[in-house]
């Protein structure tokens, strides 16, 4: 019955299901841990003592550097792991990593900042990690012709697991005592070890349903280290054989600050117009179970009007969505400017990927999605900090958007020059 339905949303071939359980099981780390409950559980208990803004500040530079850190060693690994034929090991450990990190988190004692900010940093390793060489899977079981589809609809079981997840944790942190918790605390560490049983749980088809892909010694042998290096040597030489794909690198770096801004930021500028934590939880619900159905629909579409045409539609919405929060100023506004982001987010992130893995060579999948990850890492920091600096300097959120638009409008405009079809044939040569 579940083969069935996952067919039905485009996932055809056993390897193709298989792959998707991934999205399922790891975006729970991500609604759950990283943006629903983990950052005010670290405010409010594990740095309890130190003052807001040293809270704040010590959360922002966990994860600056913790994204820096995959930043730079991604594009390595990921050359190794293409070198040596490791795709799958590599992606095992990074989620061993992760999983034993947000298990640990159940340990965090009040004040216990140390730990708390160790087990956090070690997390977003392992699950920023494991996605790189996750989704250099993606050309392995999906023809060229079916990358949109079978992305799309991995984005969709995250959303929808995420979504099913975070409702039964939220559950258990308002009512703790209906559910046997000797208190708010007890649940929040209950949901980390949820989380962490999920995303270990359902990572096993993967492991057991999708090939490892052939290695490719295209060139020479030596120790792996040296050859990750010389292959990392070679693909900037080459970069111009495969234009299309870093143009739609940079083209991914603008308009994924764009996203990434939106989505970090709107809840900070949320609450300075007077949207209270409640409405913006709710809000955040909203997006997940929105997102399903639209990331499915997203992968349908671009099979039928191609995937660039698909990505220029969602950048217009997140355009639409930004020029909405210029004016917010109540909790309606809040829930439709959410809401046009559920439209587009899923299917945005899922074509984006579908479009990189039809525009790089496939026998060096590891090595350019590890450059992939660097333009969604980058995104994470460059984004919001452009928004704090065009607070500082103008005083003001709302005109801080005004450059964030900015960064859809130059995405756009490099998207444009991608060609597609010549890309696809660069990568096949």
């Amino acid at each position: 019955m579940i083969a069935r339905l996952m067919a039905r949303v485009g996932l055809v071939t056993p390897d193709q299901r298989a792959w998707a359980w991934y999205d399922w099981a790891n975006s729970v780390y991500f609604t759950t841990v990283i943006t629903a409950v983990f950052p005010s559980f670290f405010a409010t208990y594990a740095a309890r003592g130190l003052e807001p803004a040293q809270a704040t500040a010590r959360f922002g530079l966990i994860t600056t550097v913790s994204v820096a850190i995959i930043a730079i060693i991604s594009p390595v690994l990921g050359a190794i792991a293409d070198y040596s034929g490791a795709k799958k090991r590599f992606l095992a450990i990074f989620m061993v990593i992760g999983v034993t990190s947000c298990a640990a988190m159940a340990l965090i004692g009040e004040g216990d900042i140390g730990l708390a900010s160790a087990l956090f940093f070690i997390g977003n390793i392992g699950v920023s990690g494991s996605l790189v060489f996750y989704d250099s899977l993606l050309p392995h079981v999906a023809a060229p012709r079916d990358t949109d589809r079978v992305s799309s609809a991995g984005y969709a079981m995250g959303y929808l697991s995420g979504g099913v997840l975070l409702l039964i944790n939220l559950a258990w942190i308002l009512q703790p005592a209906a559910f046997g918790f000797a208190d708010t605390v007890s649940a929040i560490k209950a949901s980390f070890l949820a989380v962490a049983l999920w995303w270990a749980a359902f990572s096993i088809p993967l492991f057991r349903g999708v090939a490892e892909p052939a290695p490719d010694r295209s060139i020479g042998g030596g120790p792996a280290i040296a050859v990750a290096f010389g292959r990392l040597a070679r693909t900037f030489r080459e970069i111009r054989l495969y234009r299309n794909a870093f143009l739609l690198f940079i083209a991914m770096l603008l308009y994924q600050d764009g996203i990434q801004t939106v989505i970090r930021m709107s809840s900070v500028f949320g609450a300075e117009v007077g949207i209270d934590q409640n409405a913006q939880i709710a809000a955040f619900v909203m997006v997940q179970f929105v997102g399903i159905p639209c990331a499915v629909l997203f992968g349908a579409l671009g099979a039928r009007i191609g995937t660039k045409k698909c990505i220029f539609i969602a950048i217009g919405v997140y355009i639409l969505a930004a020029g909405l929060a210029y004016f917010m100023t109540s909790a309606v506004h809040f829930f439709l400017l959410a809401f046009l982001v559920a439209l587009v987010l899923g299917g945005s992130q899922a074509l984006s990927r579908a479009l990189f893995a039809r525009l790089i060579p496939h026998d060096r999948t590891s090595e350019f999605f590890a450059f992939y990850a660097v333009s969604e890492r980058f995104a994470t920091v460059f984004g919001p900090a452009l928004f704090t600096i065009s607070v500082l300097v103008t005083g003001s959120s709302r005109s801080a958007i005004i450059a964030i638009i900015g960064l859809f409008v130059a995405g756009a405009f490099v998207l444009s020059l991608v060609d597609e079809e010549a890309g696809a044939r660069a990568a096949l040569s």
